[in-house]
């Protein structure tokens, strides 16, 4: 494919992408409580205007350094992009830090699914800022931007192994992020009332069809997007096979526990089988063959299917099952390459030295991002408070919060 060719992909991957978070607004605002809606949906499109902001501003040259030493860029190595704006090659780069911006935006955006229901607008947006800035842009930074995960196969194992970290579209930097800093936002705010299995049912089905639908088709540019800047997009086929078949399989993997537990296979089911395909094939999308695709997309609908369970043993109210949809399925699509990537994994050519690479890198940005959102978190409910109070919580967040009702009944 030309330039021209190349250019139009990654314009409209970026598009698909940013999408994605309207998509997320959606499948979180059919899950929750009529009187929430506005307020789930808020706080997507909330994280969408302040983190691409802050991404324009800092974020992107935070997201690059230039030893592996650094724990991020400079932030003011080139404020606003003017000096980008003005360079040679602007245009390119200029369509790189947008596509980017379209990742950071939906990795905090995930997040806000754990906290539906009992949740201040004003501290979920400061803790978006903040968090962009020491958790999501760090963080980029170690994976893609010359960080320290990018170089972890060559410190332990020599950088003649060819032992390189894989995480194609955001495993760790999006998925496992995300989730671990939702689990500590669930237990900072704490429990909603009346917490127990079937606290709550699904107000809206159809509008989280309608999210996951748009998940899924902006998913292509998710995963598929950053071919447009590699030479004739070699990989873009295999790319869209592999999203397409994990989260089919991944559909067939949850309705059967469903199926076998329950008796009947839901829709919701359905919709959150197709995102845990998504969300294992992330990482793995570029470097496992089509078969291996849909075995790690039934996987892992299966297993978060039974993942999501683990809140009400363990006591920790994620309310819309950030932590088993995205932790779980980063955690099970990123490790899985160290057993099935295409001539490395330790089943299919290669030995154990790429498994070991992808759980210290996984296990130290799950660490990392639980910490930080758990002190960014605990910092805001003790000063101006997090979590709205109870009467506001049976009332309903809606009104409270923005003065709106997501459906007028009467006129």
């Amino acid at each position: 494919m030309d330039a021209t060719g190349n250019i139009s992909w990654g314009v409209t991957a970026t598009a698909l992408v940013l999408l994605m978070t309207p998509g997320v607004a959606f499948f979180y605002g059919g899950l929750v409580k009529a009187k929430s809606v506005v307020s789930m949906m808020m706080m997507s499109f909330g994280a969408i205007g302040l983190v691409a902001v802050l991404w324009i501003l800092y974020g992107s040259s935070m997201a690059s350094v230039s030893s592996p030493g650094q724990f991020a860029g400079d932030p003011f190595a080139d404020f606003g992009l003017a000096s980008m704006a003005s360079g040679k090659g602007a245009n390119v780069a200029l369509l790189t830090v947008g596509y980017g911006a379209t990742f950071a935006i939906i990795t905090v955006a995930l997040i806000s699914g754990a906290i539906a229901d009992r949740a201040k607008f004003g501290p979920w947006l400061i803790f978006v800022g903040v968090f962009a800035t020491v958790g999501y842009f760090p963080i980029a930074a170690w994976v893609w931007g010359g960080g320290w995960i990018m170089h972890l196969g060559g410190a332990l194992f020599g950088a003649k192994s060819g032992i390189e970290f894989i995480d194609y579209a955001g495993g760790t930097a999006v998925h496992i992020n995300a989730g671990a800093a939702a689990l500590a936002l669930a237990l900072v705010l704490g429990k909603r009332i009346g917490f127990q299995k079937g606290i709550q049912k699904p107000h809206n089905v159809p509008l989280t069809l309608l999210g996951a639908a748009l998940l899924w088709f902006g998913w292509f540019g998710f995963n598929a997007g950053a071919q447009w800047a590699t030479k004739g997009m070699e990989s873009v086929g295999l790319i869209i096979i592999n999203t397409f078949g994990a989260a089919a399989a991944g559909i067939l993997g949850w309705i059967l526990v469903e199926r076998i537990r329950g008796g009947k296979a839901t829709s919701i089911g359905a919709a959150s089988g197709a995102v845990a395909g998504l969300v294992a094939i992330t990482p793995a999308c570029a470097n496992l063959t089509p078969g291996w695709s849909l075995l790690l997309g039934a996987i892992t609908g299966a297993v978060c299917a039974l993942a999501v369970e683990l809140k009400f043993r363990l006591g920790f109210d994620d309310s819309l099952d950030v932590v088993g949809l995205h932790l779980v399925g980063g955690f099970l699509g990123t490790i899985y390459l160290g057993f099935f990537a295409t001539g490395q994994g330790l089943f299919v050519g290669g030995d154990a030295r790429l498994l070991v690479v992808q759980v210290l890198a996984s296990g130290g940005v799950l660490v990392y991002s639980f910490l930080v959102a758990l002190i960014i978190g605990f910092s805001i409910e003790k000063t101006i408070g997090f979590r709205i109070t109870s009467e506001d919580e049976i009332a309903g967040v809606d009104l409270v919060e923005h003065g709106e009702e997501g459906y007028a009944l009467t006129s």
